[in-house]
């Protein structure tokens, strides 16, 4: 073979072994997953969704975000659309775990995988990522339990801060009610709705603790609550008597946890979930295995180990 045919061969494989590169690589930009998220105000779903666009970068696929901004109907509404614009793969961080099957049942039927975060769906979602939320609500529940009866003598009079249209932040109470229940002389004496919304769990915290003066505890179900409970307690002067306990950290959380009125904080992994749902999703569009329920391991923050959390929320 003369010297010039063998490198207009190397060259034609050369060129053909490029050609394979791109038209891969134009194959994975061409997929795209789409999350139909709960809202863009706690900062838990913000990390979520900066994990899961990093997740997406990295395998060269599009990600399109959809803020159903607290409201169930809009993420049927979203999931509806997402199936007619032919996605490869859903995330869905669920309101109502029950009003979004039959969306995701007929994201199924349409041929299209549905990654489940956070709140457990007991449907036809391929896999769940998250944490379980009444175990881990169960354990701040036994801190607060232990707590008690290391420092108040075995009694305490207790508040709840929550959102009564999360399905996630219910469970998170039912939960902590079980974890309690291990003192006989802890009791809920009030519960308000935050609605999972700043402001608004601020005003429901300011009437809680205005009402009831013989508060000791009060446990917030997720970070909207949790900011605005600790921004009420300090507005009615009640850091002296009032101990917080609750989920996801924030700015505010850690500068009352080094106030003293914050007590236990349980923090997730907000970006590992995101990062965990799109794996997933590339896993089931590639047909490859992939496990059906997915755990994101949490923390319970204290003044002990609080240190390594600041950088993050500065």
């Amino acid at each position: 073979m003369s010297a010039a045919l063998h490198f207009r061969r190397m060259t034609a494989v050369l060129l053909s072994v490029s050609l394979l590169a791109v038209a891969g690589t134009a194959a994975a930009a061409g997929k795209k997953i789409a999350m139909v998220q709960i809202n863009q105000e706690a900062l838990f779903f913000t990390q979520m969704d900066q994990g899961a666009q990093a997740a997406a970068k990295a395998a060269g696929v599009e990600l399109a975000i959809f803020n159903s901004n607290n409201d169930p109907s809009a993420q049927n509404n979203a999931i509806e659309t997402y199936i007619q614009q032919k996605v490869d793969a859903i995330l869905v961080v669920a309101i109502d775990v029950n009003g979004i099957k039959p969306a995701i049942t007929e994201a199924k039927k349409a041929g299209i995988p549905v990654v489940t975060i956070d709140a457990i769906v007991d449907g036809d979602n391929s896999v769940q990522v998250g944490v379980d939320n009444k175990k881990v609500g169960e354990d701040i529940g036994k801190y607060t339990a232990t707590y008690i009866k290391t420092n108040l003598g075995g009694k305490a009079n207790i508040g709840v801060v929550g959102a009564l249209n999360s399905f996630i932040q219910n469970v998170r109470l039912d939960g902590f009610k079980a974890g309690i229940a291990t003192v006989p002389g802890a009791k809920i004496v009030a519960t308000v709705d935050g609605q999972n919304v700043q402001d608004q769990a601020q005003t429901a915290a300011e009437n809680l603790i205005s009402a009831h003066p013989d508060l000791q505890i009060v446990y917030a179900t997720g970070e909207p609550a949790l900011i605005g409970l600790v921004a009420a307690t300090s507005a009615q002067g009640a850091t002296g008597r009032v101990k917080i306990v609750g989920w996801d950290l924030s700015a505010q959380a850690i500068k009352g946890i080094d106030a003293g009125f914050v007590t236990a904080v349980v923090q997730q992994d907000p970006e590992g979930e995101g990062r965990a749902a799109v794996n997933a999703a590339m896993k089931l569009i590639n047909k490859q295995p992939v496990e059906k329920n997915i755990s994101v391991p949490v923390t319970i923050v204290t003044k002990a180990n609080v240190g390594k959390y600041r950088a993050v929320f500065k």
